[in-house]
This record gives C-alpha cells, structure tokens and sequence, in this order.
C-alpha cells in the first residue's frame, strides 16, 4: 500500500544535502544513458549492414572456374575449363540438400560510350543474364510488370527487365516502359519489367539491363557455357557439406583432379555472414560490458553515499530503534532511498539516452552515406535496464542498510 509519509520522508532525507544527491544520481544516470546510447547506436550500425545486403541468401556459396594445378586421366595442368547448362541440371539431380543454383552471366556491354538505344534517347547499360532462380537467392523488388520466368529461359526469348536509372534516361516521366522495346547492342528487346536493386552484391544495380542468361548465351555466342554460378543449402542443411557435394560433382564431370581444389573456386557466404552476425554479437556484447561497467560504477557511489547518509543519521535511527522500530523497518528505509534514488536517476537517464537515439535517427534519415541505420533502443532492453537498475538500488542499500541495524539504541543515542 502507498505511504505518503514514507515518501515523504524518503525525499527529505534526500534533500538534506541536494548537491550530494544530485552528483551521485548523475553517476547512475550517466551509466544508463552511455549503455543505452551504444546499444542503439550498434542496432543502427547492424541495420545498415543488414540493408546493404538486402535479402540475400545467407545459406549460400559461390562457384567460379580457375585454370586446374594437376594433370588428370592424361589431361595436362593449366588446363581451363567452363561450367555448362548440363552441370546446372546433374547439380540439381545428385544433390538432395541445394534448394537453388543460379549461373550469373555478364554480356558484352558495347562500346564506352553507349550501347543501348530508344528513338532519340541512348546509354550505356551493363546488361546481364539472369534466372527466376536468382532472384531467390539474390532478390530485387520488381515494382512494375513481372521479371524473368522459366518460359523465357526455355523459349530464349528477348525480353528485359530494367533498373530504375535504365528507366529515368530511356523513358520519360509520364512514358510506361511495359511492352515498350530497347534497341541494346544492336537487338531489340522488350520490356516484361522493371526492378529496384535491393542490395548492391552480384552485380545488382540500378543501371543494370536483365535478359534470361539463356538468351544472353545465345546472342553472345557463349555456347551452353558460363563461368561462375551461385546455390543455396535448403533449410538446416550444411552449406560445408552442399560445398563439398558440388566440387566432387565438377571435378569429375570436367576431369578434374579429385584433389585439384585450385581448379574450382569457391566462397562459404555462409561463414561471411557467420562472421558478421558473430561480430555484432560480440560488438553487442562489449557495449553491455561498458556500460554496465559505467553503471556500476555509479550504483557504488550510491552505496558510497548511503553508506554516509546512515552515518550522518545515526541519532536518528537510534532514536527509531528506541521507540520500537523494527530493524526490518529501518532496513526497508535505507533500501527504498537506495532505490529511488538509483531508479529515479536511471529512468532520465533511459529517457535521454532514447532521444539521443532518435535524434541520430533522425540525423542520419535519407542520407545515403550515412553508417547508421534507423537506430533504436529495443523496449526488452529498457525493461531489462529498468529492472537492473531496481535490483542494483538494493544492492547499493543493502550493506548500509545492515550496518544501521547493527547499530545498538543506546549507543546511536548517545552518538554526536
């Protein structure tokens, strides 16, 4: 039940001396603050590195064709080699635990000046092929007509999807691209879609002219063959063992040397992202060290203090203990005043620290080359932070408290 008069009291005993109260209370403000501070600073930085990958697959790998280092089967080494259509289709077959693979095809892009052309507006485009495949594995956010299907893959069809900066220098304002045709190195092809890169990695941009990577085979005389593919482990599967799995598959089809791992060049994304997922924990982690460290040391300057408060009051709590008080009377008053001071300091501290999040939000709002992403403090971590604060104000009462009761009524009375 709510006592006035054991606030009341609570809050004289704390204006005895308001310079005191106030510099200790600043020290267990501080510490919430800073600890607040960073963590919402780190959710912003893992937010714009999150962002710039977009949605990539995390479970994935990528393979690439390098020259062999071994003779093999009477072949010789500094043999070179290309993945063709067929692996695509025997990768699929032979291995249970790759959900998607998805070659990635540059075609040519034309002179330096330009190679792409629409009545009397030109530019110079990088054009690549792509696959419904890869954008499961490397996504863009088609914002208008459809992108590349299985149709245009098998049928080479000379469709395109184009990104928004093809858009804005192709197209007017009021024009809409769907169904509309681009002249690109010399070919007409037209517009199934437009799309919106939602990471810069494998080559998405926002200049960036798509066909089907079959289509592109075919124009660019480039056979059934392409040089680098990316695929992805289904759910809770081992991307170590998909790796493995797909360079055994590889090396037999172009006989390579079981033990030639040179011949084939691979990347673990997996482990990448392992390692920056890892680093944020860990920068995390670090940021709740220092500022609990701060924290704590402003909740044993409250204990500190205390410790003098029962000091000064040592009379008083005699005088108490006199008159029947119960030691677990006098214990509950030196811990509530812990507790209220280290609560009250902590919860301005929490509030500044929020707006000083949403300030750099807001700072950093719209900025492109900003490091921070729409930084915030989680609500879990102001709960958490509040209840720290409680159970440290009653850590930080808790020896002053014992050593008031310990203090006997006719020596506390006899105390100047």
């Amino acid at each position: 039940m709510f006592d006035l008069d054991k606030w009341q009291e609570i809050t004289a005993a704390l204006k005895q001396n308001k310079l005191r109260t106030i510099l200790t209370g600043l020290g267990v403000m501080f510490g919430i603050l800073i600890l607040v501070t960073l963590l919402g600073i780190g959710r912003g930085f893992q937010n714009n590195i999150q962002s710039s990958l977009g949605n990539f697959a995390t479970n994935s790998t990528v393979f690439w064709v390098e020259r062999t280092t071994k003779p093999y089967k009477g072949l010789p080494r500094n043999r070179f080699y290309r993945f063709t259509n067929d692996d695509l289709v025997a990768l699929k077959r032979s291995i249970p635990e790759l959900e998607h693979i998805a070659p990635d095809i540059n075609g040519w892009s034309g002179s330096a000046t330009n190679n792409t052309f629409r009545k009397d507006k030109k530019g110079n485009f990088r054009v690549k092929g792509t696959s419904p495949a890869m954008n499961m594995v490397n996504p863009v956010d088609v914002t208008e007509g459809r992108f590349i299907n299985e149709n245009d893959l098998k049928e080479f069809r000379k469709v395109i999807t184009i990104g928004p900066r093809v858009q804005e220098l192709m197209f007017d304002e009021d024009e809409d691209p769907i169904g509309q045709y681009l002249k690109v190195n010399g070919i007409y092809f037209k517009i199934v879609g437009t799309v919106k890169p939602l990471s810069r990695n494998m080559g998405n941009r926002d200049d960036v002219i798509q066909m089907p990577f079959t289509t592109v085979q075919q124009l660019y005389n480039y056979g059934d063959k392409f040089y680098s593919f990316i695929a992805t482990a289904r759910v809770g599967e081992s991307v170590d063992e998909l790796q493995n799995k797909i360079f055994k598959i590889l090396a037999r089809r172009h006989s390579i040397h079981p033990d030639d791992t040179q011949a084939i060049g691979n990347f673990n994304i997996a482990k990448l992202f392992n390692k920056i997922f890892g680093l944020f924990n860990s920068i995390g982690f670090l940021f709740w060290v220092i500022g609990f460290g701060v924290l704590i040391t402003g909740v044993i300057g409250v204990s500190n203090i205390m410790h003098v408060v029962v000091k000064e009051r040592t009379r008083e709590l005699g005088i108490k203990r006199a008159i029947g008080a119960k030691p677990l009377s006098v214990v509950g008053q030196i811990i509530n005043e812990s507790v209220f001071l280290t609560t009250f300091a902590g919860f301005w501290g929490l509030v500044i620290g929020v707006v000083i999040v949403e300030l750099i939000g807001k700072a950093t709002e719209g900025n492109p080359d900003a490091q921070i992403l729409n930084p915030y403090v989680d609500i879990n971590v102001a709960f958490i932070a509040l209840g720290v604060l409680v159970f440290f104000g009653v850590l930080a009462g808790l020896l002053p408290a014992q050593r008031a009761i310990k203090i006997k009524p006719v020596d506390a009375l006899r105390y100047e």
